[in-house]
């Protein structure tokens, strides 16, 4: 989980800095940090609306101009032809649900994180997909 935190320290977002890395047997397979997608500006330089708007904590996802860390990884390990099926997700956040829907359909089997996270509906996906689920504490 160390790290994942390290990761999380590359982020981009005004709001939270979340890190995300992919492990299977115990070889770190992708890694991923929340931030604007490649090229474009960062919330840093532009704002952030869902801020402005005062959007709460796991609302509105598709306000954000930011890639979650989770997508971030499990992109690069696409974009590389690298398997993450069978694989465990280390977090420094629990899932919103929009990447839950990308961890159960990528085969990942178990994530582990560090912080909870508002998302009602990504707890029970997550159980009923019976992804093995950690919270680690501080």
């Amino acid at each position: 989980m160390d790290i994942t935190r390290r990761v999380a320290q590359r982020a981009t977002c005004l709001r939270r800095q979340v890190g995300t890395i992919v492990v299977k047997e115990k070889k770190i397979l992708a890694t991923g940090y929340n931030g604007a997608p490649a090229g474009l500006q960062h919330c840093e330089q532009v704002g952030c609306l869902r801020e402005r708007l005062k959007i709460p904590q796991g609302e509105r996802h598709e306000l954000c101009r930011g890639t979650h860390s989770e997508q971030n990884a499990i992109i690069q390990a696409a974009t590389f032809g690298v398997s993450i099926k069978e694989a465990t997700l280390y977090s420094t956040h629990f899932p919103c649900v929009l990447c839950t829907k990308m961890i159960i359909n990528a085969g990942i089997k178990r994530v582990v994180y560090l912080q909870g996270y508002a998302d009602d509906l990504s707890r029970e996906m997550i159980q009923e997909a019976g992804i093995e689920v950690s919270r680690l504490k501080e």
